[in-house]
């Protein structure tokens, strides 16, 4: 029988798989970002420590809620002004980054650096999510990403700590 924590870690990976985002374009972002600093790392490393990230309850829940709120501005379903701030994904709004950062605080103030970094140049699938299409809203996907790759990243090199 699954349990609720089963259910939670299930349901946030078909989300993110039905919002165009699979396992492996998390773990490019995590390779990008530690690749200069782990010598030999593989894409299997950076695989294995997205799925540990995505084990977290409170990673699962900010999945969840982000998501919801995403599509929630889709469908023209929030109050305005939060309607066009969402949808439009306004720069000053900030809400989806301090979700994000509940992530990303989970493992460690190197968390902070590696999302602060990738956040800004959006390479992968963070440069599609940012883009806006008219249709699709990402406002707190993109951030979730990200902060999902720095905290798979951020595990990942404390694993590695005293490795030269």
């Amino acid at each position: 029988m699954a349990t609720s924590k089963d259910i939670l870690e299930k349901k946030s990976r078909q989300l993110l798989h039905e919002r165009g985002v699979e396992l492996e374009d998390i773990a490019k972002l995590v390779y990008f970002l530690q690749s200069p600093y782990v010598k030999n790392l593989n894409f299997e490393l950076c695989l294995e420590n997205v799925k540990a990230v995505l084990k977290k309850r409170e990673v699962q829940n900010t999945i969840l809620t982000g998501i919801q709120l995403d599509i929630l501005a889709e469908n023209g379903g929030m109050l305005s002004p939060l309607q066009e701030i969402v949808e439009s994904d306004e720069g000053l709004y900030g809400i989806d980054e301090i979700m994000a950062l509940s992530i990303v605080n989970v493992y460690g103030s190197i968390g902070f650096t590696n999302y602060g970094y990738i956040d800004k140049v959006k390479p992968g699938i963070l440069k599609e999510l940012n883009e806006k299409n008219g249709k699709s809203v990402h406002t707190f996907l993109d951030d979730i990403i990200g902060a999902i790759a720095a905290a798979a990243a951020s595990r990942l090199a404390h694993a590695q700590e005293g490795v030269e």
